[in-house]
């Protein structure tokens, strides 16, 4: 008699998921979809492709004013950017104080980025210049 052997594998395959970022206005209009009557909070979760309990939390969100969009006005603000930094001579009897670091919040409505301690200004231009994208 022969014996015969048999292999087995197991093939683990992860699913990978993506996180999707919605803004106040489209998590304004998934949640005014469940409050039209009749309408159904696990219907139209599903139908947007989001979590039933994530709409709930919404709705709760809506309900405190957490939703509302502010709207920009339309005045801009010159802006500058030069290419090079001016270094200031220090005055010979001054006490050099240390560096005040800062914070820098970038917010553009479907964005918001904080920039602590002392920036470089090419880290700004570039979070501003990818923001604007």
């Amino acid at each position: 008699m022969r014996a015969v052997e048999t292999a087995e594998v197991a093939v683990t395959v992860k699913k990978v998921q993506t996180r999707r970022f919605r803004s106040k206005l489209e998590r304004r209009q998934i949640v005014e979809e469940t409050l039209k009557p009749g309408a159904s909070v696990s219907l139209v979760a599903r139908a947007h492709d989001v979590n039933t309990n994530q709409v709930f939390k919404w709705r709760k969100q809506y309900r405190a004013g957490e939703l509302e969009i502010k709207q920009a006005s339309g005045a801009l603000l010159p802006v500058g950017i030069s290419d090079g930094i001016q270094k200031l001579q220090p005055a010979l009897h001054r006490k050099s104080r240390p560096r005040k670091t800062g914070i820098i919040d970038i917010d553009m409505g479907h964005a918001r980025v904080r920039i602590e301690g002392t920036t470089d200004p090419d880290c700004v231009r570039a979070a501003i210049e990818s923001l604007a994208r």
